[in-house]
């Protein structure tokens, strides 16, 4: 079997995981076979996303393809910022890895919804209420 001509590296944030494949040349990036754009509209998210490639310096000298499933679109888009900056340093890591993890690119963001406490009324953090005087 061939070797693949692409890195592939996994982001997580929330519920979100996004699996890219970084390639080496120029290209349309695709996110759940939908250009970028189509898929995070917005002009916010389009810096966001290409966030790890302009830290590094090399944007339009790789593309990317991402699957993305769970969660919202904004943990979504976090997910797939940090599986490129994971496929990044594979691709070069004493010159990526230093930079990215400057900019907290590389550190999963650990906070998930809050669970629903048994015996206090329904949401998570809500109290029962008192009873009058």
């Amino acid at each position: 079997m061939p070797k693949a001509n692409y890195i592939h590296a996994v982001g997580r944030r929330r519920k979100a995981i996004a699996r890219i494949r970084l390639f080496r040349k120029k290209g349309d990036s695709l996110v759940n076979d939908q250009a970028v754009s189509k898929y995070f509209p917005g002009k916010i998210n389009q810096i966001l996303f290409d966030q790890p490639f302009n830290v590094c310096s090399v944007l339009g000298k790789y593309h990317v393809t991402v699957k993305v499933v769970g969660s919202g679109k904004n943990s979504q888009l976090e997910a797939v910022i940090h599986g490129i900056s994971r496929s990044l340093v594979k691709a070069d890591e004493e010159k990526f890895k230093p930079l990215l993890r400057k900019k907290g690119l590389l550190t999963r963001d650990p906070r998930k919804r809050q669970r629903r406490q048994a015996g206090k009324g329904g949401k998570a953090r809500r109290q029962k209420q008192s009873p009058k005087r």
